[in-house]
Parts: structure tokens; sequence; C-alpha cells
């Protein structure tokens, strides 16, 4: 697999653009845990190698455990997830296959149990962010680093 275009040099206001609503979402007040979940469920959703890769990353640099990490595919068997991360998984699931689901009320009531109106908005938003990254990041495929292997003991 070969990238087709490097995005930022193609169109760079429309990358400063989709940047701009990555800081919304860094600045939003959600804590980096929930940040981290919506990031790696929507990537792993949408197959997206470079932003699960940099997610995944991401998470454990932040202190996220492995198996918070590794559990992410298979969340709803696992119970490493809160209430509150759980209720948080089903919503990142239902607005990110939203031609599948329709966004149900259910998903949506879970949230509420656990978040403000305000929360909801922003998680809503930090959904349609990591979308629009996922998209792009597949659509223009780009390349993920590869990990050096460590050398042997």
């Amino acid at each position: 697999m070969h990238p087709r275009l490097d995005m930022q040099k193609a169109a760079p206001a429309a990358f400063k653009a989709v940047l701009g609503l990555e800081n919304y979402v860094q600045s939003s007040g959600l804590a980096r845990s929930e940040i981290h979940l919506i990031k790696l469920r929507a990537s792993i959703i949408n197959g997206c190698a470079f932003c699960v890769d940099m997610h995944i990353k991401e998470s454990r640099h932040d202190g996220l455990s492995e198996q918070w990490t590794n559990m992410m595919s298979v969340w709803r068997e696992s119970p490493v997830y809160s209430a509150r991360e759980r209720a948080l998984l089903g919503w990142v699931d239902a607005v990110t296959n939203l031609a599948g689901t329709g966004a149900p009320d259910a998903d949506f009531e879970a949230l509420k149990a656990h978040f403000s109106e305000t929360e909801i908005a922003n998680i809503t938003v930090a959904i349609g962010a990591i979308n629009v990254w996922n998209r792009l990041a597949v659509g223009f495929r780009f390349q993920h680093p590869i990990d050096k292997p460590r050398a042997a003991a």
C-alpha cells in the first residue's frame, strides 16, 4: 500500500480546518482517557491502521493499560471498562456506524446517565473529528510507522 497524496501539501487550508476541529476536541474539557477511547474505538471500526497505531501509542503514553487498549475491539465482552466508558463506547459505535444504527435512543439514554449535555455535545464532535481523520487517513493511505524490532537479549 502506498500513500496517495500528502493532504497538508495538496490542500493546506483544508488540513488546517480539520486540525482546528482537533484542537477544539483537545481543549473541550473531555478527559484524556475519554478522548483516547473515542479515537481508538472509531479508528478500529473504520479500519484505520494509521490511527489505531497512533492512538494505542498515545493511550499507553498517557498511562492507560495494555489490557484497556487491547480489549477495545471486543469491549462488549470485557469487564475492563466502567459503566461510563461502556456508555461512551456504545455512543461511539452508534455514531461511527450511523448508516446502520441511526444513533438509537437507547444508546443516547445510556450516555445521558453519565454525561452532561455539554459533554455529550463535545463527545459527539470528538467522534465526528476522528471519523474525518479516519476517512482522510484511509482514503489517502497514510502510512503508520513501523516500529523497530527489539534486539535479542
